[in-house]
């Protein structure tokens, strides 16, 4: 289910959709907006789902400063819409989204799922973490199995435009300067989407009680090294304009994921340099680079 919001291009949603059901004969798609209660009760109704899982939110947390209303919507309503079909429709069993960003300024390096997450910097983190403690008060009042899966800057082939490797590679092409936060004084743990999809299916199998998982490569590379990997994959001389720490933004993300390798056997595979690589040559076909 997906509402195909324009937040960025459709077209890009279109066409992952249309991959998708090249290879998945049996993949459903219902356009639909998890917001609309009285449409998601049809669906429930009509498809009698054993488990539910929950990727749909307004991501981004920079837009959530300058739409924050739309982030209660959709991340707020909508799940609180998911959880109360859940219930009423006897599924008990719930996978969905998290994000690292709800560790927000933390201080202890790497971050894990024990730590105290209560000082977020953005609504994005906001809205994450209000999943996780309505998903707990479901699990606790009426028994659905919940498990969180605290997703660290994903990236990879078919990604959100909005994400730094688009922007990056978007003006390194065109031969403009990118802009680099924080001086480029800033680390992530960037995680490659099949590992993510690896980890998010591990959950889906594993079906917990109530349990959150970092799922991340567990390795933090910093924002130069990051930039340098995709210049050298588009043969190009990078100009950077640097600047100071956007509002909303961390210093830096780091995973511990113990957790996760211990209780979903989840173990990321691929790095940096093989992901920037696979990356670079799926936007070159998909962008007709030459």
């Amino acid at each position: 289910m997906d509402n195909f919001y324009d937040y960025y291009d459709p077209k890009l949603k279109y066409d992952r959709i249309k991959y998708l059901l090249d290879g998945h004969k049996n993949l459903k798609v219902i356009k639909v907006d998890i917001a609309d209660y009285c449409v998601m009760e049809e669906i429930f109704k009509k498809y009698k789902f054993d488990k539910v899982c929950n990727l749909a939110a307004q991501a981004g947390v920079r837009y959530s400063l300058i739409d924050p209303f739309l982030y209660e919507r959709t991340n707020i309503l909508g799940f609180l819409n998911v959880l109360e079909l859940c219930r009423h429709y006897n599924v008990k069993n719930l996978i969905y989204a998290s994000s690292s960003s709800v560790y927000g300024g933390n201080k202890k390096i790497p971050f894990s799922e024990q730590d105290k997450v209560d000082r977020p910097v953005s609504l994005y983190a906001v809205s994450k973490k209000s999943n996780e403690e309505m998903a707990y008060t479901y699990h606790h009042l009426f028994g659905i199995n919940c498990t969180g899966l605290r997703f660290f800057t994903v990236y990879g082939p078919w990604g959100r435009p909005d994400m730094s490797i688009f922007l990056f590679v978007k003006n390194i092409i065109k031969g403009k300067p990118i802009d680099i936060f924080n001086q480029g004084n800033m680390s992530r743990d960037f995680t490659f989407i099949t590992d993510i999809v690896k980890g998010t299916v591990m959950a889906i199998d594993k079906c917990y009680p109530y349990e959150i998982f970092n799922l991340a490569r567990g390795e933090s590379i910093n924002l130069m090294n990051y930039i340098k990997e995709i210049g050298k994959n588009f043969n190009k001389s990078v100009e950077k304009n640097m600047m100071p720490m956007q509002p909303g933004d961390v210093k830096i993300t780091s995973a511990d994921i113990s957790k996760a390798r211990m209780m979903l056997g989840y173990e990321p595979k691929v790095s940096i340099t093989e992901g920037v690589k696979e990356f670079a040559e799926w936007y070159k076909g998909y962008y007709k680079i030459k």
